[in-house]
């Protein structure tokens, strides 16, 4: 009677071992696909700087070019042919001095042959001048008509318009032979040629550009919220490319549109050439200073004219970043030592700092290094603090 009892128990056992077996597996294949715990961001340690307002007027710095007050774009009156350019950039030229040359035969040729008409119309006006003067005298005589005697005239006056159209086409002609040689209107510098010997250039295509001899413009370029601070015959200082001299230049025009490329508007202050004082042996000499050359690169530096009581923070360029087609910072909260992003509006450059106008306040802790691989909320640990 045992047998029975065994052989019915034996599968129930099986089968709760091989459910825990099941369990155990699946508990073990939940282990292996739950993904690791992710590693600790790193704390990364920045500097900061720490802003101070000031309300004190800040100098604006630009890029001027020296040009000529006078330059002149040549070009020949009449197509043709170049055959030859005597000018050379950068060579002085003195007045009517030759630049170029077009081939001449074709304009010749036509200035022959109105000479050549001129000579029969003065020929036939003579021609009928003689006839007119005979039949004056066979009318007086009584041999003809006074009605011949108007045919007559009026033939002498026809020969005559025909005399005076051929005198003013041997003169265009003569003109046109002449509009061959490109000629220097002045003396100057020759600033840049723009046809070489064997093109086939157009009536008014420019060829050769001289600057005139004369007085010199400092030509620079300046946003449109800094117009207000440029006048008209106000006086602005000006310092050359190897720093040694200071200069200063009157503002005589400003442009009256912006540039549509640029969006800034054009400048033009006259060049004030003046002595420049030095102490030698206890002595004050003056020397004067030399005139930049043209296409000098000298730097405009100017403050504004309006008293600046509104405070401004400047800041170094490392710190600045473009988000979104805005410029912002990371700010450092002190408490919780992360970092946030606050968009900032700059109003001019001065050196390697920025003129920031608005976003910030004095106090503000500003992070100056390793602003791209920053992250908004990440920790970080000063380095160094500067005021």
């Amino acid at each position: 009677m045992s047998h029975p009892v065994l052989v019915l128990a034996r599968p129930a056992f099986l089968r709760w071992f091989y459910l825990g077996a099941c369990i155990g597996l699946l508990g073990v294949g939940l282990t292996a696909c739950q993904k690791p715990a992710p590693a600790q961001e790193p704390l990364r340690s920045v500097k900061v700087v720490t802003v101070g307002a000031s309300g004190a007027g800040y100098e604006l710095a630009f890029s001027g070019e020296v040009r000529a007050r006078v330059e002149s774009s040549l070009a020949f009156r009449v197509p043709g042919k170049l055959i030859s350019r005597a000018a050379e950039l950068g060579q002085r030229v003195t007045a009517g001095q030759l630049l170029a040359q077009l081939d001449p035969q074709d304009y010749q040729a036509s200035a022959d042959a109105a000479a050549a008409q001129l000579l029969a119309a003065r020929s036939n006006r003579d021609l009928a001048a003689a006839d007119f003067k005979r039949y004056q005298d066979l009318h007086a005589q009584g041999f003809i008509s006074a009605a011949e005697l108007e045919r007559r005239e009026v033939t002498l006056k026809q020969a005559q318009a025909q005399l005076q159209q051929a005198q003013a086409q041997n003169t265009v002609q003569g003109n046109q032979s002449g509009y061959t040689r490109l000629l220097a209107d002045g003396a100057g510098v020759v600033t840049a040629v723009e046809a070489q010997a064997g093109q086939v250039v157009s009536a008014g295509q420019p060829v050769v550009r001289v600057a005139l001899d004369g007085p010199r413009d400092v030509v620079f370029s300046v946003p449109e919220n800094k117009l207000a601070d440029l006048k008209p015959g106000q006086l602005i200082d000006l310092e050359t490319w190897e720093g040694k001299h200071t200069l200063q230049a009157k503002v005589r025009d400003v442009a009256g549109s912006a540039d549509p490329n640029t969006r800034t508007f054009v400048i033009k202050a006259a060049l004030q050439m003046s002595a420049q004082s030095s102490a030698q042996n206890g002595t004050l000499k003056s020397a004067p200073v030399p005139e930049p050359v043209l296409g000098a690169t000298v730097t405009v530096r100017l403050k504004p004219t309006a008293s600046s009581d509104t405070p401004r923070i400047k800041l170094p360029t490392s710190a600045l970043r473009q988000e979104a087609g805005a410029t912002s910072v990371w700010v450092l909260d002190g408490s919780s030592m992360t970092v946030s992003a606050k968009t900032i509006a700059v109003a001019a450059a001065d050196g390697n700092e920025v003129v920031v106008t608005s976003g910030l306040q004095a106090g503000d802790q500003v992070v100056t290094s390793g602003v791209h691989v920053l992250t908004a909320g990440q920790k970080v640990s000063v380095f160094g603090a500067k005021q």
